[in-house]
């Protein structure tokens, strides 16, 4: 009989632990997800206009390669210049709507920029640095180079970007974090993302 209640007390501990690492799963992919919905709800709405690819990146399974031209950060907007140690760094980047309607950049830090009227500031994703070089732009990347479409679809829209034709409207959260809430050809939504 002991052996039997140890036996069912055993199982009650596995049960009890896998319910535990169920609902901190869940609890994380919900924290994921309503992060982004955050942004898209909530974010500052900024119009990015893409540039063109090297053709060998063109399309990689269902997702179109995105590049911007704020990807280009000139080092002539570097508040306090790039840090004289090498390593991992973030830049953030300040933008102000441009007559066209599209953003650009007005000024960079390596250091979290303050909020000011008619501008957004966007944070880069980390990059290494090996410290201040005679480069006129730093590249940088803000986890919105790659736009997944339905199967099939991305050719039409890569072509459109090769001429100049796509936009993406971003929506940007308070810290600087980034995600697209939709993609247009001609100035016409092709593809929106929902919130969930």
């Amino acid at each position: 009989m002991n052996s039997f209640m140890a036996r069912l007390q055993s199982g009650k501990g596995y049960l009890l632990s896998a319910f535990i690492v169920a609902g901190l799963q869940t609890l994380i992919l919900g924290t994921i997800i309503q992060s982004r919905a955050s942004i898209l709800r909530d974010g500052a709405e900024v119009l990015l206009k893409t540039a063109p690819v090297d053709p060998r990146d063109f399309l990689r399974g269902d997702y179109v390669v995105l590049n911007y031209a704020i990807s280009l950060v000139p080092v002539q907007t570097i508040a306090g210049g790039i840090p004289a140690e090498p390593g991992e760094l973030t830049l953030w980047v300040r933008l102000r709507r441009q007559q066209d309607g599209f953003w650009t950049v007005i000024e960079s830090s390596f250091k979290a920029q303050p909020p000011q009227p008619e501008t957004v500031v966007l944070r880069s994703l980390p990059f290494y640095s090996s410290g201040p070089s005679v480069v006129d732009n730093i590249l940088v990347e803000y986890g919105i180079e790659r736009y997944y479409v339905p199967e099939g679809q991305g050719k039409p829209i890569e072509e459109a970007r090769n001429d100049g034709n796509v936009a993406i409207a971003v929506r940007v959260s308070p810290d600087g974090s980034a995600q697209i809430r939709s993609l247009l050809v001609d100035g016409k939504p092709v593809y929106d993302e929902p919130l969930y």
